[in-house]
């Protein structure tokens, strides 16, 4: 059995995502075997931190009665829509409990499209005689 050998690979001549990414690892390493002191790593290292919050906004009663008003429903309509009892709801708009998790994230949803979301509940709810 014989093997066959690979053709080495020159990461300069290489312009895929992984030949540029051993073209960058390479240079890394060589910065880092001239570096002495740990003091000189941020001259070759960049560093950057991103904070990101991906919990979803916490809505006050007033906040929540506002996204009603701008949607133009009474709070029947309101909480039938979301899921809710009226109790539920008046509760939190009156500031005794607050909205959590994804009903945060949904009423954040509505807060972005407020036009949007008035067509849709439009569209769903029944117009009695």
């Amino acid at each position: 059995m014989t093997k066959t050998s690979r053709p080495k690979m020159n990461p300069s001549n290489d312009k895929t995502v992984g030949g540029e990414l051993l073209e960058r690892l390479g240079k890394f390493t060589k910065a880092l075997e001239h570096t002495n002191r740990s003091a000189d790593l941020p001259a070759i290292l960049t560093v950057r931190k991103v904070k990101s919050s991906l919990s979803p906004h916490v809505y006050s009663g007033q906040q929540i009665k506002a996204i009603r008003l701008q949607l133009r429903v009474s709070q029947p309509v309101f909480a039938d829509y979301l899921g809710l009892s009226v109790a539920t709801l008046r509760d939190w708009e009156q500031g005794i409990s607050q909205a959590t998790g994804p009903m945060c994230r949904l009423l954040e949803e509505i807060e972005r499209d407020v036009p949007l979301w008035a067509k849709r509940l439009r569209e769903m709810a029944e117009v009695g005689d």
